[in-house]
């Protein structure tokens, strides 16, 4: 793995780099978290792309599904593309660039309480963002680690250190210009290292079509059909991991940082490629597991249980060769640094711009809010460390806990704002909490392991919760209406 060791320090100096060079760019809150709105379609998009997609979809996810619903996986990549992408640029990207802009918001909280008129509704939003982003960005770290272990031979734990330094200094210093560069330059990688790892992979079994049927009968012998998952847990991911990223904040926090509304139609045709690209990669690697492996050779643990997260990386590195894993292994390093530099921007933002109290030192003058990004954006990182350190679930849980939680908070009170001046001040609030509670009760009934159709619950019962309570209240005054939906 010589190869791989000479490409991954490469890698890592060159995202260094852009991140000391994105830090001289880097003047004001507005640059640091919003690239000073200036990107265009490639960019924008191809960042949308890679924050979608991370170590948790190509080891948890495609690990997971991928064994225990094998060709079916392959319906949460359509989704993705179609809705979780494509759709979510065509729906809500023009809406949001244009009201946080007229009502001078750079977050999810901020943009709640000035579209409602709430002050207290931005703290609450804050610490749903913090605090439950936590598990999702530990989920990325963890997924990481696995890899790193198995392709490399680097212990767990000081993979781990290594993520968390190299993620730190580029994301820290350069903020979201950085992570954005750096992000269209990670997209490139993902998408030639899917590309050629499907082919190569399925090559010695006669391409694509040829291994679709072995994967299907092998399928049915691995996992009986009492076993199978039902139509409504394949349902419910899809819709958790597709409509879901309509609510979170490290999502739509792209829609506000585009140059223009003219960049959009681009934007969600490159992101659906995209997506299409990194989700059928993904999934079919999965699914093809059950033609490499059996039930008795797939990775398993001392009690004999299966591993779902070793399973990609052991078929990695089993049947790849030196320079396609290093390739591959830079593929999800990218997918990943990616996403973990949009959650810690969005996530220390909830601190730094929603809950600090003053942005201005008394005796300087000076802003202080961009030294206050990078310092908590440091703590945030080093939490997710400790979590993933010690291994708390599995990954697929840990991302799904987060998605349930922030989706369900956010998603109604956001989407219906976007398009509703009914929506009042008190559905808003409604719809957060009724969505956040929903998920967090639904986790422990239900169980981890139907976690994907607690999420879709704590995302969809807000919607019908936001409606309700604003039939029977007051909305927002007419001049903050005319404010937020100037031009829309």
């Amino acid at each position: 793995m010589n190869i791989g060791i000479v490409l991954l320090v490469l890698f890592l100096a060159l995202m260094t780099g852009i991140g000391i060079w994105g830090m001289k760019k880097t003047k004001t809150l507005g640059d640091f978290f919003l690239g000073g709105r200036t990107l265009g379609p490639w960019i924008s998009a191809v960042a949308y792309g890679t924050s979608y997609f991370s170590a948790v979809i190509f080891i948890g996810f495609a690990g997971t599904q991928g064994w225990q619903f094998g060709l079916n996986a392959l319906w949460i990549a359509v989704g993705n593309a179609l809705i979780g992408a494509g759709a979510a640029w065509l729906v809500l990207a023009r809406r949001t660039r244009r009201m946080t802009q007229n009502l001078d918001a750079m977050t999810m909280p901020e943009f709640l309480q000035e579209r409602y008129g709430a002050k207290h509704l931005k703290p609450v939003a804050a610490s749903v963002i913090f605090f439950f982003l936590l598990p999702y960005s530990a989920s990325v770290f963890k997924g990481l680690g696995h890899l790193f272990e198995a392709v490399f031979g680097i212990p767990y734990d000081v993979a781990l250190l290594v993520m968390i330094a190299f993620t730190g200094v580029y994301m820290i210093l350069g903020g979201y210009f950085a992570i954005a560069v750096t992000d269209f330059i990670q997209g490139i990688i993902m998408f030639a290292g899917a590309a050629v790892l499907v082919l190569v992979l399925t090559a010695p079994e006669g391409g694509i079509f040829g291994i679709i049927g072995k994967i299907a009968e092998n399928y049915q012998v691995h996992i009986p059909p009492e076993r199978q998952p039902s139509a409504l847990t394949v349902f419910s991911l899809v819709f958790m991991t597709s409509f879901g990223t309509w609510g979170l904040p490290q999502m739509t926090q792209k829609f506000y940082a585009i140059k223009n509304q003219q960049v959009i139609p681009k934007a969600a045709i490159v992101t659906t490629v995209f997506a299409l690209m990194i989700g059928f990669s993904a999934y079919f690697t999965g699914a093809a597991s059950h033609v490499f492996f059996d039930t008795a050779s797939a990775p398993q643990n001392a009690a004999g249980a299966i591993q779902y997260d070793l399973i990609v990386p052991t078929l990695l590195t089993e049947r790849l060769p030196a320079a396609l894993l290093a390739l591959i292994m830079l593929l999800v390093l990218s997918a990943s640094m990616s996403t973990l530099s949009s959650l810690v921007l969005v996530s220390s933002s909830a601190v730094a711009i929603d809950l600090y109290p003053s942005r201005i030192d008394a005796k300087t003058g000076k802003d202080r809010s961009v030294a206050m990004m990078r310092f908590l954006s440091a703590i945030f990182i080093l939490i997710s460390y400790f979590i993933s350190r010690f291994q708390i679930s599995i990954i697929v849980y840990l991302m799904s806990l987060s998605w349930g939680v922030v989706s369900g908070a956010f998603a109604a009170p956001y989407i219906l704002g976007l398009y509703s001046r009914r929506v009042t001040k008190p559905a808003a609030y409604a719809g957060l909490l009724s969505g956040a509670a929903a998920m967090i009760i639904l986790f422990f009934v239900l169980g981890a392991s139907r976690s994907p159709l607690a999420a879709s619950i704590a995302i969809v019962l807000p919607f019908i919760v936001v409606i309700a309570v604003s039939l029977f209240t007051a909305p927002p005054g007419k001049e903050l209406l005319q404010k937020a939906f100037d031009g829309v």
